[in-house]
């Protein structure tokens, strides 16, 4: 008798913990299984708020950069004409006088969406080039015999766009007249010439009437483009003097300084002027014709 209530209360407390562990069990699975949806949750807001921080991080990036860089001219060396004139010489000896080349590159400070320039220029002492001109006119034409005597390396109509359609491309510059212009669009070589950036164009001033002078001006002229910010070109030969590379890089500086004056607010300015030759490095100018040493210093392009 005496152990019956033990008995008893032994059995109620089993009960009780085994209900308590229970409902215990039950609590816990049920609290795991909505921190878990939780967590995804909260994982998906994260990722999206991540995808919107970096878009946000890349748009000011890019607000930011709307001008293509430009080193600082504070702690470069600069020459006066003469100066580089003399070293780059040195790098060319053993060479042909015709061969190398003087190059030179005009650094712009312009907005990345800016009008991009490009002109053609004839320079005061033109360069020797091997410029292949194709003229598209009617064979045994006035304009046929005006294009070969002012030294077109191409000239005809239909056996040329013969060739064209084979692939031979034989010429770097290439114009028409107005009357074979029609032809020229049936034929379908834009798409040969078209990427070469040698269709005929009104546009591009290639279709003339005047083929002659047009192939002499083309043969002469030196044409130039702005790409990345820099405008290259050739501007003597190892021949020249030092007055005659002097005159010819104070017309192409003349040149795209009047082009930038004529845009209106375009932003753009001449960042640096660098002079090279074909196998020597690139010299950075200092608008002086003279060396720093001497008894006078003479501006190259008189400033504005």
């Amino acid at each position: 008798m005496a152990g019956q209530p033990c008995s008893r209360w032994l059995s109620a407390t089993s009960k009780n913990v085994t209900t308590t562990l229970s409902a215990t069990k039950h609590r816990t699975t049920s609290f795991i299984i909505h921190t878990r949806s939780i967590s995804d949750k909260q994982v998906g807001i994260l990722k999206r708020k991540k995808e919107r921080e970096a878009a946000e991080k890349r748009k000011a990036k890019a607000a930011k950069v709307t001008h293509f860089t430009v080193q600082p001219l504070n702690k470069t060396e600069q020459f006066s004409l003469c100066e580089a004139i003399r070293i780059l010489r040195a790098f060319e000896v053993g060479y042909p006088p015709s061969s190398p080349k003087y190059e030179l590159a005009i650094k712009l400070s312009t907005p990345k969406d800016g009008p991009v320039l490009k002109s053609r220029l004839n320079l005061p002492v033109p360069i020797s080039t091997a410029l292949r001109v194709c003229a598209l006119v009617p064979p045994d034409s006035k304009a046929a015999r005006a294009a070969s005597a002012a030294g077109a390396t191409l000239v005809g109509l239909e056996d040329v766009l013969a060739q064209i359609k084979e692939g031979k491309v034989d010429f770097d510059r290439c114009i028409a007249s107005p009357e074979a212009l029609p032809i020229i669009q049936r034929s379908g070589v834009a798409r040969i010439l078209g990427p070469r950036r040698l269709m005929p164009s009104e546009k591009d001033k290639t279709v003339v009437k005047d083929v002659g002078a047009a192939v002499r001006e083309m043969t002469r002229a030196a044409e130039y483009r702005e790409r990345m910010s820099v405008i290259r070109m050739a501007i003597g030969e190892m021949a020249f003097s030092a007055k005659q590379l002097k005159d010819n890089v104070a017309a192409f500086v003349g040149d795209v300084r009047r082009r930038i004056t004529a845009l209106e607010r375009s932003g753009k300015e001449i960042h640096e002027v660098v002079l090279s030759s074909t196998h020597g490095p690139g010299l950075t100018l200092d608008g002086k014709f003279m060396n720093s040493d001497g008894t006078r210093e003479e501006e190259l392009v008189e400033r504005a």
